[in-house]
């Protein structure tokens, strides 16, 4: 017998994600957004802003580097990968299971001030940094109408 931590969102997430399989839609209806229900669960985030750079800490303890996929499209920055599960041979009667398996995402918009062709990422310790520099930002400016 396993004992695992009760999580109400999760029990809604798979309803969703069942609702969605029966009638072979997304969450609102197209392609895209259907990643969001096929995710099994989402990493802690801090994103922090610095003088020249977003900071984007992303926690992914067992996730080998090898299984993130970052992707920056249309302003959209996007994190996503798979903790693999470790087959293990139950040998007492009782454990709990709270640590998460199976593919995550997450996205996050970004102003239209960063240079994204400059975004960086490393991962150290379980611990996944995204650096997204700052650009300059584009000041307003009054067009004069001729007539």
């Amino acid at each position: 017998m396993a004992i695992v931590r009760y999580e109400p969102f999760n029990v809604l997430n798979q309803l969703q994600r069942e609702v969605n399989r029966l009638f072979g839609t997304g969450r609102f209806g197209d392609e895209e957004t259907s990643n969001l229900t096929t995710s099994d669960w989402a990493p802690a985030v801090d994103i922090k802003e610095e003088e020249n750079a977003y900071i984007i800490q992303a926690d992914l303890p067992g996730v080998e580097s090898k299984d993130i996929e970052i992707t920056l499209e249309k302003g959209v920055l996007t994190l996503k990968g798979q903790r693999v599960s470790e087959t293990k041979e139950e040998t007492e009667k009782y454990r709990r299971v709270e640590r998460v398996r199976g593919a995550f995402l997450r996205r996050f918009s970004l102003p239209e001030t960063v240079e994204t062709d400059k975004v960086s990422a490393k991962y150290t310790n379980g611990v996944l940094e995204v650096t997204v520099p700052k650009g300059s930002a584009t000041q307003p400016r009054k067009i004069t109408v001729e007539g």
